[in-house]
């Protein structure tokens, strides 16, 4: 029989650190396999509303901390920016132009993290000079949080 160890269980079992996927990037993998079926099966007419259906049952399911900030993130967006549609992506929410994701959630419990995200692909038009932020931590949201977002959303479709 012949030796399957690759050089990644290796190094895995020499205590270094492996290459692999955490269980957390192929959970979120297999989510986006899902969704891109779904997609294909959707029927055009109602693709909105049913994209925008299958976001807000993911954000239901969120821990009470993330779930409060999405809703409201939900709420920012869907206000700021019309022209984005909510869709599922890796099993985040996310808003995208002409099937592209702009901007996505991201809840710290996604990935284990201590904060959420609020993340914007390179289809945002943030540009600025030549460094610019496209992630920002989210902790809680207050008014003056909700207005700078709101201004990133529609900056982001300009």
């Amino acid at each position: 029989m012949r030796n399957t160890t690759t050089s990644t269980d290796r190094a895995t079992a020499a205590g270094e650190t492996s290459e692999r996927f955490t269980d957390e990037e192929r959970a979120a993998m297999k989510e986006r396999a899902r969704e891109l079926k779904r997609g294909v099966r959707r029927d055009p007419r109602t693709a909105r509303a049913d994209a925008e259906r299958e976001v807000l049952a993911k954000i239901a399911e969120m821990p009470e901390a993330d779930r409060v900030i999405a809703e409201r993130l939900h709420d920012i967006v869907s206000a700021s920016a019309p022209v984005l549609s909510p869709k599922l992506w890796y099993g985040m929410p996310a808003y995208a132009r002409n099937g592209k994701v702009v901007c996505f959630f991201q809840s710290a419990q996604k990935f284990n993290t201590r904060y959420a995200t609020l993340g914007f692909s390179d289809q945002a038009d943030l540009d600025d000079g030549s460094v610019w932020p496209t992630a920002f931590a989210l902790k809680g949201l207050t008014p003056a949080d909700e207005a700078t977002i709101a201004a990133l959303v529609a900056r982001a479709v300009s």
